[in-house]
């Protein structure tokens, strides 16, 4: 029996040590990754943006789309924004849906982020009030955003995603913005849900670095 017990001990021990080797890997090999990331992307949109040649064709799946930066999380805190909202490209940063409105566009402009891991983009997503400006940084515009209302909704709820959020069908008349992200913390059980409204277009008056 004591030997028993003695290898259940063992086992648990084990056991704990690889769940802590796992969440370490989870919260800050992940987030390596996407600050290697970042950083390429970061380099490539700035150089996008210093080009002679301008070109107008959509930004490919898994390339850098604008810059985004929230001052209530610090000054620090900026990414670049990915095209497209797969597995493999949030893992780099923030992605923005294909096909929703693009920056200082009419419409709603969806960008979806990791609540955790992968350097949580939006981990203080629950942090945000009504009037925190949003800023999307692009070649040479910032659009200023502001921050309207904020919702927990199920997975399934796409209506939050549609040109008019929570009213699909409807015409869009204004240039919004939409913030998706995991809730709570550490589940996919919801989806936190941070609405926003353009207040402000200004000339990008100073090329931002990337950070996390």
């Amino acid at each position: 029996m004591r030997l028993i017990i003695r290898g259940l001990g063992e086992l648990c021990i084990t056991a704990g040590i690889i769940v802590l080797l796992f969440a370490t890997y989870e919260l800050w090999g992940t987030g390596r990754y996407t600050r290697e990331q970042q950083d390429r992307l970061g380099r490539d949109l700035l150089s996008s943006w210093k080009a002679t040649q301008v070109t107008h064709e959509r930004v490919r799946l898994g390339k850098g789309l604008a810059m985004i930066r929230i001052p209530r999380f610090g000054s620090g805190w900026r990414f670049v924004i990915v095209e497209g909202v797969d597995q493999d490209d949030l893992r780099k940063g923030p992605g923005h849906y294909p096909g929703s409105a693009l920056p200082g566009q009419v419409g709603n402009f969806v960008v979806s982020g990791h609540r955790t891991t992968y350097s949580a983009p939006f981990n203080r997503a629950g942090e945000l009030r009504k009037g925190d400006r949003i800023l999307i940084d692009t070649r040479s515009t910032q659009y200023v955003y502001e921050v309207t209302d904020r919702r927990i909704v199920r997975p399934s709820a796409v209506e939050v995603t549609a040109p008019v959020p929570m009213r699909p069908g409807a015409r869009p008349t204004q240039k919004l913005i939409t913030l998706t992200t995991c809730h709570p913390k550490y589940s996919a059980a919801r989806r936190m849900i941070i609405f926003g409204r353009q207040v402000a277009e200004l000339p990008r008056a100073a090329t931002p670095t990337t950070g996390r």
